[in-house]
Order: C-alpha cells, then structure tokens, then sequence
C-alpha cells in the first residue's frame, strides 16, 4: 500500500470507528488530511471501494491484536494494555456490529473475532482458573462480548474501567462453576 492511501485509509478507519459509515465522506475526510478530494478518487475511485479497505485494514489490525493477545499473560494488566492501545480497532468492531446487517460488515465482523476470540478465550481460561468447558466459556465469551460492545465508547475504553469490567466478569464466570 502506498503511503499516501494509508494515509486516506488510518483517517478513514478512525472516523469509521468513531462515528460510524454514516460519517464516512470523502469532503470530510479530505478536510481533516487537507488534502484534495481528487486524491481520495485517485487513488479508491470510490467510496465502496474505500470501505472494503477499511475492512481488509481491520483484519490486519485484528491479526496483530490476535499475536499480542498470544503473547499475554494475564488479563490484568497485559490485555487490558493491549485492548487500551487498539481502542479504535475495536470500536471499529462495534460499529461493524452495529451494522452487521450490511453482508461485507458481518463477513469481516465474525472474521475478526475469530481471530481476536481465540486467544481471548486462552487467556481468560487460565487467568479465572475455573473449570468450565471450553464450550462454556465460549458461550460465556459470546456474552461477556456483547455486553462488552454495547458498553464500550470512546471514554470508556481505558486502564481503569478495563479493569473493573474485568473484575466484574471474573465474578460472574465463577457463578458458573
């Protein structure tokens, strides 16, 4: 990728992320890098076209969370570090989420989860210490995820309320033992 697509695409995936595709506009994005318009179409054509960069970008994003998820050892503090740095990741998956009725949505939402998911699930199974199946906790999993993105903004994703969500989810999976 050219350096100044990624340029487009990181402006593009963060206004995405924040106030959602209805806020994708090629003036708006073109006044925030001030830069002209026409680049945008040199270089996208299109705004669909556009879009299914900023999905294909995110599951590149989603790979690297997925790696440093691997590379955890505790949820409290390595993930929550990890998920505080990837904030705009993953209110791109919210948003994603939030539309999943549009198809390429969806497809890139499941896909990101899965990758992001499987080393979540690891780390929480070792880091409760609780003996539920790997089916109960996937399905714990799926719970605590919705919950997690209805309740996840801009503001709230941070150290502190991390680390009580966190605490608060521990709580609960141990009801279930």
């Amino acid at each position: 990728m050219t350096p100044a697509k990624e340029i487009w695409i990181k402006a593009g995936y963060e206004i995405f992320a924040i106030s959602g595709d209805v806020a994708l506009k090629v003036e708006t994005l073109a006044k925030k890098l001030k830069i002209s318009k026409s680049s945008f179409y040199h270089h996208f054509a299109e705004m669909g076209i556009f879009i299914n960069h900023l999905l294909d970008y995110h599951l590149s994003q989603s790979a690297v969370i997925g790696e440093k998820e691997n590379n955890a050892k505790k949820i409290d503090p390595d993930l929550i570090a990890i998920l505080v740095e990837h904030k705009i990741d993953l209110l791109f998956n919210r948003q994603l989420r939030i539309k999943q009725e549009v198809s390429p949505y969806k497809k890139t939402l499941v896909q990101s989860n899965q990758i992001i998911g499987q080393g979540f699930i690891e780390l929480w199974k070792k880091d409760l210490n609780v003996t539920l199946s790997r089916k109960q906790l996937e399905g714990l999993f799926e719970l605590a995820l919705e919950n997690f993105f209805l309740q996840i903004n801009y503001n709230t994703l941070n150290t502190e309320w991390l680390s009580e969500y966190f605490t608060n989810l521990k709580k609960i999976a141990q009801y279930f033992e």
